[in-house]
């Protein structure tokens, strides 16, 4: 069986205050497209999937246990099952967190709480993801340094506890090399789950053609493939209108206070109503073509590695 062949999945309820696990996941990477497929995907019939697209309840190892990654990871197991509550008996239930895929404890997390779980992985060219992603992270307040040239070339200094912006949350994704190597990430949920229970998406591929790519994932997951959404543009590149108003915002005392006053349902859409008001669309700046240069040679190994798993020459279609 490949890839996308059909997987006849019924939603199974697991013996946790009579509430179900997800069935399946969207695991990353980050800025490979997850955001438009949990897009599409909610809006089908025979899914669920809720309002938090990244609760982030796995990947253990990459929650320090401090306030500001409590932002970023939902640590409690029955609010994290209560996301799901309003699905339907019928309904696939699914969740979709960039940082799993990145973790090393999430997919052992995930099969623990359902073995019969389905994975979605979406991946794109490393170096083109890399760059996005550092203008996502400046974006949130989890990096400091402007220039992407400059936060690769302070990875060695960060991996020693230096340089570390003070906002910062999930750290150690400020290793870019290491979150852009994908043939490790990939082989473990491939060991854990097995190859036919692991979707593969390549977001060049999605981009191109995203109706052909949504209905072989719809046929992975089992649901009705002929089911179409309207096609649209999320998750476009966005800049603070102010940088330091954002990083004051992540203090602790302001974080604390907003807690203390917003009932747990509204914090959400007030968190998207203040990125809406402190943000616009800006493309990023082009990457420096010796920087992409560089980069590109330091990650070919790990491409080429990627290639011989998928059985397929990502080169080719990365260069």
């Amino acid at each position: 069986m490949n890839d996308t062949d059909t997987i006849h999945h019924e939603a199974k309820a697991l013996p946790v205050s009579g509430q179900r696990y997800p069935d399946f996941y969207i695991v990353g990477a980050p800025r490979c497209g997850t955001t438009f497929m949990y897009e599409y995907l909610r809006h089908h019939p025979d899914i669920f999937m809720p309002d938090n697209k990244e609760p982030h309840h796995f990947g253990t190892d990459l929650d320090s246990g401090s306030y500001l990654d409590s932002l970023t990871f939902l640590r409690d197991s029955k609010r994290y099952l209560e996301l799901f509550a309003s699905a339907l008996p019928t309904q696939l239930i699914g969740e979709a967190s960039t940082w799993y895929l990145y973790s090393k404890v999430a997919a052992t997390e995930i099969r623990t709480a359902n073995p019969e779980s389905l994975i979605i992985i979406m991946l794109r060219d490393p170096v083109e993801m890399l760059h996005s992603l550092h203008g996502r992270r400046l974006y949130g307040g989890s990096e400091d340094l402007q220039r992407f040239e400059d936060a690769l070339d302070a990875e060695p200094d960060r991996k020693r506890g230096l340089r570390i912006p003070p906002r910062a949350r999930n750290v150690t994704a400020l290793y870019y090399r290491e979150v852009g190597r994908y043939s490790e990430q990939v082989k473990r949920y491939i060991d854990v789950f097995g190859r036919d229970r692991v979707h593969i998406v390549i977001f060049e591929d999605f981009r191109s053609d995203p109706a052909a790519s949504y209905r072989e994932t719809l046929a992975f997951l089992g649901v009705d493939p002929d089911f179409s959404p309207s096609f649209k543009v999320v998750n476009a590149s966005a800049a603070r209108r102010s940088w330091r108003l954002h990083q004051a915002l992540l203090s602790p005392r302001v974080i604390s206070f907003a807690r203390s006053v917003l009932p747990l349902r509204t914090r959400r859409p007030v968190a998207r109503l203040w990125d809406a008001l402190n943000s616009r669309n800006e493309p990023r700046e082009a990457l420096d073509p010796t920087v992409r240069a560089r980069l590109r040679l330091e990650l070919q190994p790990d491409v080429e590695r990627l290639s011989e798993q998928l059985r397929r020459d990502l080169s080719e279609t990365w260069r």
